[in-house]
């Protein structure tokens, strides 16, 4: 397994509304710029998504994918696993939400991915690190307006 990568933001917003942005799948693509598309394929019995097919297209990690997600530890932690894809090979990941008692919530995520064809170790990290940051950024400005 490769080393995970993460990061870790504060946005100004309590943790039930991050969770909520962060739990509609399917609003992704409206703030997110590396999620061109978002198909539900299953969901739980409280309208979550534990399924989806993604198509992303972050630099040089694009592919569709189909993600598991669980959402036993939420609101403090939403994880998601790799189903299927066309090249990645492994594709794991977490947003893990903390309360901060003042109406702000630190989001870290963390990200590990594996491609089907050889690539360095270092440019791997180096895109999951730039697809951490996109994506924490476009959280932050997507709940702070």
């Amino acid at each position: 397994m490769s080393d995970i990568s993460k990061n870790s933001v504060t946005i100004e917003a309590p943790i039930n509304g991050v969770a909520e942005t962060l739990s509609d799948l399917a609003g992704y693509p409206s703030w997110s710029t590396a999620i061109k598309s978002v198909e539900v394929l299953e969901k739980d019995s409280l309208g979550r998504a534990t399924k989806a097919k993604i198509s992303i297209d972050a630099g040089v990690m694009k592919d569709r994918v189909i993600l598991d997600y669980d959402w036993s530890s939420a609101p403090v932690e939403i994880t998601f696993s790799l189903d299927d894809a066309d090249l990645l090979t492994e594709m794991t990941g977490a947003y893990k939400l903390k309360d901060n008692g003042d109406d702000t919530t630190t989001v870290e995520y963390e990200l590990t991915v594996a491609l089907s064809m050889p690539v360095p170790a270092m440019m791997r990290q180096k895109a999951e690190r730039a697809t951490i940051d996109l994506a924490l950024n476009q959280l932050k400005t997507k709940l702070e307006g």
